[in-house]
């Protein structure tokens, strides 16, 4: 829902920024992992990688209490809610000392982040639908990846100015005047009419009817795949350019150009969803998606890190073919259950999560002295994305042939 007021470019960009406050959280960190694990004591560079994928662990539970909530109380309350317990986890990774506290505060910080995520998806589908929904999330995805462009470089900044934790306390100015914007500009955007009623069932009642789409099912499962392959890359980058590569310098900017990459895929999404629609788009990325690493793995496999810059050109047309599969994926998966768009993203943020987590942690725990392993994770990913969209398209058209 729109005020008056309120342009559908304002929309996207508040949409957006919602979004960018988890981002910032997670990509901001990534140069000060090694300052950060030296005063919290990890022993190897593997362990710094839990500080993101902890994250992540939060940012999927939180999902489903703050989800299902916001189908009674409303969006707008829960996201406040949620930045609350982000602003009191944060104090806590500026206090930690050690590794635990850390992974706690991580943790919490997710749990809360989760609030703004989930439901700026839930506002869109509230708004929005079909194509036109997928073309709305395309940009707002595409405006959203302007932050992990510049995140990294700003925490390398801060971090060589004023020390890591004020990583942290840039986080905090940033979510509050997100929120007040919000709060001033953003009307309401669950009708009085699809509100439900706050009981012990609403959760499992929401699941189940989540669970009668199986196009909702599939497209989660293929999300939580793609999160994870992604996730990889995200918690071993800094690794990979940085210790593999020695490019503790230029780190920045080479992970702000392949943030480029994605973002231009999305905003070109945002054309050709409406011309070719989302499931043909998906199918076409996915077996890219699938594709580049094979491509990869038989030049390479067993070999040495290849020259910088053919590792680059792999990870930004592999990150293009990702573009075109994020909103897509989320659209479609949220298409059947718009009244119940709170419980039904938290459903599809939660799996996919925690899908991805454990993803993540096994294949980047083989990130060591090559970047092999996360194209051998691409491919996997992949290949069981491909079988779970055959598997939907043949009981697909079972069903249509038993119905006709």
């Amino acid at each position: 829902m729109l005020s008056k007021n309120q342009s559908q470019t304002e929309f996207i960009i508040l949409m957006a920024s919602l979004m960018s406050i988890v981002a910032l959280s997670i990509d901001a960190i990534l140069p000060a992992l090694e300052a950060i694990g030296i005063t919290i004591g990890t022993e190897q560079s593997t362990d710094n990688q839990l500080l993101i994928t902890m994250i992540f662990l939060g940012l999927g539970f939180g999902q489903l209490i703050f989800g299902p909530l916001s189908d009674s109380i409303g969006r707008k309350p829960v996201i406040y809610i949620g930045f609350l317990l982000f602003v009191l986890a944060s104090f806590l990774c500026v206090m930690a000392e050690n590794v635990e506290t850390m992974i706690v505060g991580r943790i919490l910080q997710g749990i809360g982040l989760s609030a703004p995520r989930t439901i700026s998806i839930a506002m869109v589908r509230d708004s929005f639908s079909g194509d036109y929904m997928a073309k709305i999330m395309s940009f707002i995805v595409a405006i959203f990846i302007l932050v992990p462009v510049v995140a990294p470089a700003l925490g390398k900044l801060m971090l060589d100015t004023f020390g890591w934790r004020s990583i942290f306390n840039s986080q905090l100015i940033f979510g509050a005047i997100i929120m007040i914007w919000l709060w001033r500009r953003q009307p309401e955007t669950l009708h009085p009419e699809n509100k439900i009623k706050l009981s012990t069932h609403l959760f499992t009642n929401g699941l189940k009817e989540f669970l009668k789409f199986k196009v909702s099912i599939a497209f989660t499962l293929i999300s939580g795949l793609i999160t994870g392959s992604f996730m990889v890359y995200l918690s071993a980058s800094q690794s990979i350019f940085q210790n593999q590569y020695g490019m503790v310098e230029e780190f920045p900017y080479v992970f702000a150009a392949l943030a480029i990459s994605v973002g231009f895929a999305t905003f070109l999404n945002g054309t050709f969803v409406l011309k070719y629609g989302m499931y043909k788009l998906v199918r076409a990325f996915m077996m890219a998606f699938t594709t580049i690493p094979i491509v990869y793995l038989i030049f390479f496999y067993g070999q040495p890190n290849p020259n910088v810059y053919i590792l680059i050109a792999f990870f930004a047309i592999q990150f293009f073919a990702i573009g075109f599969l994020f909103g897509n994926l989320r659209s479609l998966a949220m298409q059947p259950v718009g009244h119940i768009a709170g419980i039904g993203a938290a459903i599809n943020g939660f799996v996919s999560t925690i899908m991805a987590v454990p993803i993540a942690t096994y294949i980047g725990s083989f990130v060591k002295n090559t970047a092999s392993p996360l194209f051998i994770g691409f491919l996997i990913c992949g290949c069981c994305s491909l079988l779970i969209l055959w598997i939907l398209q043949k009981s697909t058209k079972t069903a249509s042939l038993s119905t006709s």
